[in-house]
């Protein structure tokens, strides 16, 4: 991927996560995990992008599927994803 291949991914991610999932992860919502709180990322998966991609995409406990948004794409959801992680780890290298 070439440095603006990642810059648009990132762009598409923040838009995707700010339209869909920002809404419950920034609060917390029904325990949604918040990005700036360390602690509630500390129990997940350690296979964590591949399962949250998954999760973001079909739903998990009470996250519904694209945040409930329909009209979320399988790419904006992994983008919004990988997004989020960022947030959450950032100097963790990605899948």
């Amino acid at each position: 991927m070439n440095q603006g291949n990642a810059l648009e991914r990132y762009e598409e991610g923040r838009a995707a996560y700010q339209q869909a999932c920002a809404g419950c992860h920034e609060s917390g919502q029904d325990g949604a995990p918040v990005p700036e709180r360390a602690a509630d990322w500390e129990d997940r998966s350690s296979l964590w992008e591949a399962v949250l991609f998954e999760h973001a995409q079909q739903g998990y406990l009470k996250m519904p599927a694209r945040g409930g948004d329909s009209s979320v794409s399988d790419y904006d959801a992994e983008a919004a994803a990988e997004y989020m992680l960022g947030l959450v780890y950032p100097d963790r290298l990605r899948d």
